[in-house]
């Protein structure tokens, strides 16, 4: 049977529930994420929750998910941008955002790659995470120059 062993020293950085949640198979309890791990998860769950969607926390996530409908263009990309390090700043303390860049390559198929760079605070670990942001429903778009 596996067992957690505390490191004081990373002990700031937390655990919790695994993201998406599950049963670790060796202990058949609810897998548990630690220090990177956990901040890693913690920032897929903030981008990935739309602001309004937790009835007591309204204004927990990420305001991406309002943008959906929105032209794909310059201004949007800096809105995505703006409300991802908005939202980083405001709910994941242990880390900095060092940068957030938005690549439309794929927009034609409803696709926004976005990609965080950012450093965790106590460690000083650099990392990165890549995250797929869908706006158009069903995926990639039927028809050429469609909209949905």
């Amino acid at each position: 049977m596996r067992q957690i062993v505390p490191n004081p020293q990373k002990d700031w950085l937390g655990r919790g529930w695994a993201y998406p949640v599950a049963i670790d198979p060796a202990t058949g309890g609810i897998a548990a994420a630690e220090y990177e791990a956990d901040i890693r998860q913690s920032i897929l769950i903030i981008i990935g929750t739309a602001q309004g969607e937790r009835v007591m926390r309204p204004d927990f996530g990420c305001g991406i998910h309002d943008l959906v409908f929105e032209a794909i263009d310059t201004a949007l990309l800096t809105r995505v941008q703006t409300a991802v390090m908005n939202s980083m700043v405001k709910y994941e303390p242990r880390i900095e955002v060092l940068s957030v860049d938005i690549d439309p390559t794929e927009a034609g198929d409803g696709l926004l790659t976005i990609e965080l760079q950012y450093r965790v605070r106590l460690t000083n670990q650099k990392d990165n995470l890549v995250y797929p942001f869908y706006f158009n429903e069903g995926g990639p778009s039927q028809v050429d120059g469609s909209r949905g």
